[in-house]
């Protein structure tokens, strides 16, 4: 019983991250409506934005958090760019044309990574990574936990903007029908940059956590961009309040089958998971999420 706690608890704190890195990714779905396969290179590209920038610095790695927030903003603002051209065609073959350029732009990203940095895995250390809190007989990692806490109040204000914000209010109107928010006088592109950069930051970020928690290898992305997916479809494709039950359900899911069965069945589980789910409930489990 104990075990099985303890795995609950880092389930929980692990599903923070993941509600970073799907929180971005499902709102650049809802206001774009394209499903972005870049979003693992994003997390590996903020891993090791923090790995290099400390390591020339000798700084803490989470002292760049703001620095990489920046960095993968104005990143993201010229992938929005190249996305917006195609997606202006509005023709038959838009969406294909849109996996195509996201999944060739993950593609190059991986493998220009893997060129210039090679396939060694490297351990990227914070002042929190051999800190521990312990809650009676059980363990929390204290950088599992700044994760979380970070991925809570990172939700929270994209919550507070989507809900009680002009911008927010505007970013929901083009997310129900652009066509028409444009009619009615909002920015539609605007709206959709300020959207993708937020997106490429958050998870820039959260790449920084992922990094610290475990390790950076430019092969990371895959593992991410199939788990900011299943989230997304658990909690409903375009549906951003079911995220925090998705995420926090994917990290007690891997945790669990990590102590139970193996690391190397996670994915396996994760699969079956997303199968019984789109088979089951196409809108998500709160069925709230879009068909498309």
């Amino acid at each position: 019983m104990e075990l099985f706690v303890q795995a609950l608890i880092s389930g929980l704190m692990i599903g923070g991250v993941y509600l970073i890195i799907t929180l971005g990714f499902n709102l650049a779905f809802g206001v774009l409506g394209v499903i972005d396969f870049v979003v693992g290179e994003w997390v590996m590209l903020g891993a090791f934005s923090g790995y290099w920038l400390s390591h020339y610095t000798a700084l803490d790695p989470l002292a760049f958090l703001p620095v990489t927030a920046v960095i993968f903003a104005g990143l993201g603002f010229l992938v929005y760019l190249l996305l917006n051209h195609i997606l202006k065609r509005r023709s038959a073959r838009t969406l294909l044309m849109v996996f195509v350029f996201t999944f060739g732009l993950s593609t190059l990203f991986k493998g220009g990574a893997l060129t210039a940095w090679g396939f060694n895995r490297r351990s990227m250390d914070t002042f929190l990574s051999s800190k521990t809190l312990f809650l009676g007989q059980f363990l929390i990692p204290e950088i599992r936990l700044a994760a979380f806490v970070f991925a809570l109040v990172a939700a929270l204000a994209v919550a507070w903007v989507l809900y009680f914000t002009r911008f927010g209010l505007s970013v929901r109107a083009v997310a129900l029908d652009a066509d028409k928010a444009r009619l009615m006088g909002i920015k539609v592109n605007r709206v959709s940059a300020v959207v993708y950069c937020t997106y490429a930051a958050l998870t820039g970020m959260a790449g920084e956590f992922i990094g610290a928690i475990y390790s950076v290898t430019p092969q990371m992305g895959v593992k991410y961009t199939i788990f900011a997916f299943f989230v997304a479809v658990l909690a409903g494709l375009g549906y951003v309040p079911g995220l925090i039950v998705a995420a926090v359900l994917l990290g007690v899911i891997e945790s669990l089958v990590t102590i139970y069965w193996g690391a190397q069945y996670s994915l396996l589980i994760v699969f079956l998971a997303l199968y019984a789910v789109l088979l089951l409930a196409p809108r998500g489990i709160l069925g709230k999420g879009r068909r498309e």
